[in-house]
């Protein structure tokens, strides 16, 4: 039976995470994911005024903590949900009514937080969206989301000036023909009007996020008024957020990651979140503010990491006691590197637009470098053969939809098709691949795309970019299936270089010999080339254009332009074959045949 007060039901499960955190054991996280069962609400809820707004009376903990080039901001939770309250009145009057699709593009700046407030307490949706994006990127938003509202700053202005629709504009920081201007006294008091009481049901629309196109066209992801405002319960547990905590991440506003680590998960937890906001990303800058703001959890993308690595970590930030990763797998080299140097153990966790976390290594659990983690509490994680369906150790990571879990979307707007596809046969399909081991560990290793075959042998990109990793010039990498006629294909790295390497014939030649002495035949790098990788706007490497690239080449008959083969290597060989000593046959073909009987 569903609690006769939400927010009561919502805060004993909360507290039940929270007291997992606090023994910080092996055996009884595992028996709190196992007991764990979400909230039952009730049929209406709205996160902003069921649970903000009843921990924030009276509340004078900071919420949000903003440090950037002008100095900084603190804002409580009373003044935060106060402040929400007055936008929420001013944007009634605008004409922002229940169900409305609102979209909000602004930086990590106080206005995003109290906007994205406001729009959950007058009922209407938020779209979250990137301030990178161009008008043609702008334009199909508001087309294919059904933009009824826009808000965004006085500098992003131009980037509308092409666009049709979303008639309703409110621009921050400035005047501009054809926008209403953002209120700017929400901090006093001088309107007393109430806000509008506004019932919504979980199943209600709360968010669209747009997922970052690494394949193909974003798609539209919608969120109830449970699946996220509920459903990041789960994202709460695997950070290690605790009340009273500072907590920061790096993350874009636009994405869903933002809302996962900078919105829901540390304001469930009554924790401060902790914003510093630079144009570009300074190592030297967050690790000094790391330790000044005594921050105590720390999120960070791959990416981010291995960039604090090159600039030297240092000794540990004062306060800080939980250090995670996620956006994409974060690579054992990294894992131990911080270990060393910080004593703490970065613990990688999972998910997608479509989810909160759902698979992490939760605090307390012991972590395997390389490994995502189990499913998290309220999740169940069921590993299927892409071809038939069936459960193995080795499959694409699936939910069971007999138990739906409350973090997964509604669907994909506007495209009931894809949202079919994505739940077909009773389960939702992450797209992703994963390996189970003995003790229930999860391995991601790749997208379903990703994933490719060399001499008959699967190749995770994951696996290859991990092992590349490790060499001194390799600062980040994308491998790609390059087509051969023996063969199928061949490994192919993409490598970006780390300061203080040329792209030279030398340097090619010692990544690829490290690659002989590190990976299995199979598996082995046979092309490199040296360059940037292509990104989506939200930061994620783009493999399907890298692939895209090497199926035109080998259609049209010619070499890729700057690429280095292991052929032309001769000494390699004996590098190979001493390699293939220490991994075993399989897959070996340096002085022989592979397993289709193709010669080296």
């Amino acid at each position: 039976m569903p609690s006769s007060n939400p927010t009561t039901a919502y805060r004993a499960a909360r507290d039940e995470l929270l007291a997992v955190l606090d023994e910080h054991d092996a055996g009884r996280a595992e028996a709190a994911r196992r007991a764990f069962r979400w909230p039952d609400v009730g049929e209406t809820f709205n996160w902003a005024t069921d649970w903000f707004d009843v921990v924030a009376r009276g509340n004078d903990r900071v919420a949000l903590w903003i440090v950037d080039g002008e100095g900084g901001s603190r804002t409580t939770y009373a003044e935060m949900a106060a402040r929400s309250d007055r936008l929420a009145v001013h944007l009634d009057r605008l004409g922002v009514r229940k169900g409305d699709h609102v979209l909000v593009m602004l930086g990590n700046q106080l206005e995003l937080w109290e906007t994205m407030l406001a729009v959950m307490k007058l009922g209407a949706v938020i779209l979250p969206t990137s301030t990178m994006l161009d008008t043609a990127d702008l334009q199909d938003r508001i087309d294919r989301g059904g933009v009824a509202h826009v808000v965004t700053n006085h500098g992003e202005t131009p980037k509308f000036d092409g666009v049709t629709g979303a008639p309703s504009r409110i621009v921050i920081g400035g005047a501009a023909d054809g926008w209403t201007t953002y209120p700017d006294d929400l901090g006093t008091p001088t309107d007393t009007a109430a806000r509008p009481v506004v019932t919504t049901l979980t199943t209600d629309p709360c968010l669209v996020y747009f997922t970052s196109g690494t394949t193909s066209k974003p798609k539209m992801v919608v969120h109830t008024q449970a699946s996220y405002p509920i459903g990041h319960l789960s994202t709460m547990h695997w950070l290690g957020i605790r009340p009273g905590d500072v907590h920061l991440a790096i993350s874009s506003p636009g994405w869903g990651k933002h809302a996962w680590s900078c919105f829901f998960a540390p304001w469930i937890a009554e924790a401060t979140v902790f914003v510093y906001d630079t144009p570009r990303f300074d190592p030297a800058g967050l690790l000094d503010q790391l330790d000044r703001a005594g921050v105590d959890t720390f999120c960070a993308p791959p990416t981010a990491w291995r960039m604090l690595l090159q600039a030297d970590l240092g000794p540990k930030p004062r306060a800080l006691r939980e250090v995670v990763s996620a956006g994409e797998p974060l690579n054992p080299e990294v894992i131990a590197r911080v270990q060393d140097a910080w004593g703490l153990t970065i613990r990688d966790g999972y998910g997608q637009t479509e989810t909160t976390a759902i698979i992490a290594n939760a605090p307390g659990a012991p972590v395997t470098p390389g490994a995502m983690g189990r499913p998290l509490p309220g999740v169940t994680v069921t590993l299927l053969d892409p071809l038939t369906g069936a459960p193995v150790d080795e499959g694409e990571v699936c939910l069971d939809l007999t138990e739906r879990p409350t973090n997964l979307m509604a669907g994909y707007l506007g495209d009931p098709d894809r949202t079919a596809d994505a739940m077909r046969d009773g389960f939702f399909h992450t797209g992703d691949v994963a390996s189970r081991d003995a003790d229930g560990q999860l391995t991601f290793i790749g997208r379903t795309d990703d994933v490719f075959k060399s001499s008959d042998y699967k190749v995770s990109p994951f696996e290859v970019e991990s092992a590349l990793l490790q060499h001194a010039a390799v600062a980040e990498s994308a491998v790609v299936p390059a087509p051969d006629a023996a063969r199928l294909n061949v490994v192919k790295a993409y490598v970006t270089l780390a300061a203080g390497w040329e792209p030279s014939e030398e340097t090619a030649r010692r990544v690829l010999e490290h690659a002989r002495t590190a990976l299995p035949a199979y598996a082995r790098v046979r092309r490199v080339e040296f360059g940037e990788l292509p990104k989506t706007i939200s930061g994620k490497i783009r493999r399907v254009e890298l692939r895209e690239r090497e199926e035109r080449s080998a259609a049209s008959g010619t070499a890729v332009t700057g690429e280095w083969r292991d052929d032309q290597f001769p000494e390699l060989r004996a590098v190979g074959r001493r390699a293939d000593d220490r991994h075993g046959a399989a897959g070996s073909d340096e002085s022989g045949s592979g397993s289709d009987g193709s010669s080296s």
